[in-house]
């Protein structure tokens, strides 16, 4: 086998952790991030190593699961768990497409707005219209889903996330400190006395250690069709996606870090990031950026119109039908929610408020769950997990419980501020 062709193998076999690092890191997490970074520099650095950390302990449980069962989790918990089972999985498959529904508005709300202003500053004032580049996007994003399998949306995730990977990861190298120990330092967990230091801290972690990647991960693990003959590769594949998230988050941070931090310039929202950086890195370097932006919002938006049907089907435990009806008439329906913010002129930063909110209350509980049928050696076997992974989940479910007292205290503060 020629070196192409093992790369080709190779790449085949870690498309799931293309897919989860695509879907999880958005436009939320390029907002998160640039915020940490604007404001403490590198000094939240070790939160996003940790939820990273966290992520791969979650993603490799919800996998291995998958993989020895061949049951999705929310099937899992509809026959697993008697007479709580039912009700847990509808709620928890209610309150995921909630959750994605608050972001994909603020997503595209957000993609609308960077792009008008993209074309603002190329076009010198002639901007075009946010209402009719969602409606753009809205179309190329139903193009793709209408003619692909699995197979095919899970290469246009590669492409999605290797661009913004690449444009995140050369900006970075376009403005990282001359010094650097600070990339370091951040690695040190600290204690900050910021008053919005909490509510920075939340997001950071909260836009990583996200409820809704790792229900998907189960479902992807059932769509490769992966048995436990493949547990080396399902361990790979999620600590390919977690060091991917490390890697991508940590540059859109060192971003912010190398510039706006330095100036003492701290943003809320992506337009201010740019309009900001735009005079000091010109129209070359902040198109680079643009572009590792755009990246990160098709790249969750493809995979978010698509949870509803996947987790009809992981519910079910029944193929996703991708040129069925149901999988085509849901994804056109979610796709739609993505006009509200370009059509009301509402700021996309509230939906996205809303969406954190939802989830706050979600992970603790999948994390409970998944330790639970992790444990039962009927289900798996010899499989079954072991005390490195319980030790694993159990200190996730700590950190998860610390960081959503965090989000809650977060969020009452951004609520107070936009009303």
């Amino acid at each position: 086998m020629n070196t192409f062709n093992r790369f080709k193998k190779f790449m085949a076999s870690i498309g799931p952790a293309f897919f989860l690092v695509g879907y999880t890191i958005g436009t939320g997490s390029v907002v998160s991030m640039a915020s940490a970074g604007s404001r403490y520099g590198f000094s939240l650095l070790w939160a996003l190593a940790l939820s990273c950390i966290f992520s791969f302990i979650l993603l490799e449980a919800f996998g291995k699961y998958s993989v020895v069962t061949q049951e999705g989790a929310l099937y899992a918990y509809k026959t697993h768990f008697k007479s709580i089972g039912p009700p847990l999985a509808i709620i928890t498959l209610i309150g995921l497409v909630l959750v994605e529904i608050m972001a994909l508005i603020g997503i595209m709300g957000v993609i609308s707005d960077l792009i008008h202003e993209w074309t603002f500053i190329l076009f010198d004032g002639k901007g075009w219209n946010p209402l009719w580049i969602a409606v753009g996007i809205i179309i190329l994003i139903y193009i793709l889903l209408f003619i692909g399998e699995y197979s095919f949306i899970e290469k246009i995730m590669t492409i999605f996330v290797s661009i913004m990977g690449l444009s995140f990861i050369l900006t970075m190298f376009m403005v990282l400190p001359d010094d650097p120990t600070a990339i370091a330092q951040g690695l040190i967990p600290t204690l900050l006395k910021d008053a919005n230091a909490p509510m920075i801290l939340a997001a950071a972690v909260g836009t990583t250690l996200t409820a809704p990647t790792f229900v998907v991960r189960s479902v992807l693990m059932k769509e490769k069709s992966w048995t436990t003959d493949q547990l080396k590769e399902q361990k790979r594949d999620a600590l390919t996606a977690s060091l991917l998230m490390f890697v991508i988050s940590g540059s859109i941070m060192a971003c912010a870090a190398g510039t706006l931090y330095v100036m003492n310039k701290p943003v809320e929202e992506v337009i201010t990031m740019v309009t900001l950086l735009e005079p000091l890195l010109g129209r070359f370097a902040i198109s680079v950026f643009i572009m590792g932006i755009l990246g990160a919002g098709l790249s969750s938006i493809l995979p978010i119109v698509m949870l509803a049907p996947l987790l009809i089907g992981d519910y079910t435990n029944k193929p996703i039908n991708y040129k069925g009806p149901l999988f085509r008439i849901l994804t056109l329906i979610g796709l739609l929610f993505g006009i509200i913010v370009p059509i009301l002129g509402v700021r996309p930063i509230f939906a996205m408020l809303l969406s954190q909110l939802f989830q706050v209350f979600i992970l603790p509980i999948l994390i409970i769950a998944i330790a639970c049928l992790l444990n039962r050696k009927d289900l798996m076997g010899k499989h079954k997990a072991g005390i490195g992974l319980n030790i694993g989940l159990l200190l996730t479910l700590i950190f998860s419980l610390i960081i959503s007292y965090q989000s809650i205290v977060g969020l009452k503060t951004s609520f107070n501020l936009l009303f």
